[in-house]
């Protein structure tokens, strides 16, 4: 599998705000969009996951702002997986225009069942995520 994607977005126009700039929000947005096409570019999907009753929580954000992007913009997502346990998945997210790093986070997953009981990240994901 692979630990690393990248995806280019167009900022629209209900991403912004007044001023016309991306709302800090909307970069969690960004981030899901990262880490399902980052799966999904490895042969994985989420709906297989929920299928079999495991359901993805974010536990945990840290998020760094340091430009903004506009409406209209081209922006990149790089999305990576830098740690995998048996509790838990960690994405780090680099959003970049023109190169331009606008914003850094770390992202932490759990895994819980439909009744949100908190459950072991499926062996299969830690062995493909660690290959």
């Amino acid at each position: 599998m692979i630990r690393e994607h990248t995806i280019e977005l167009r900022v629209r126009y209900d991403e912004t705000d007044p001023m016309g700039l991306v709302h800090h929000s909307n970069y969690l947005r960004y981030f899901e969009i990262g880490r399902t096409e980052l799966l999904r570019a490895a042969g994985g999907r989420y709906r297989d996951m929920e299928a079999a009753g495991l359901l993805v929580v974010v536990v945990r954000v840290d998020c760094r702002y340091k430009a903004p992007a506009r409406y209209d913009e081209m922006i990149t997502v790089t999305t990576q997986i830098t740690k995998v346990t048996a509790a838990k998945i960690i994405h780090h997210y680099v959003i970049r225009r023109d190169g331009q790093v606008l914003v850094e986070a770390d992202v932490t997953l759990a895994v819980i069942d439909r009744e949100g009981r908190l459950q072991r990240v499926p062996e299969a994901l830690i062995e493909a995520y660690q290959s």
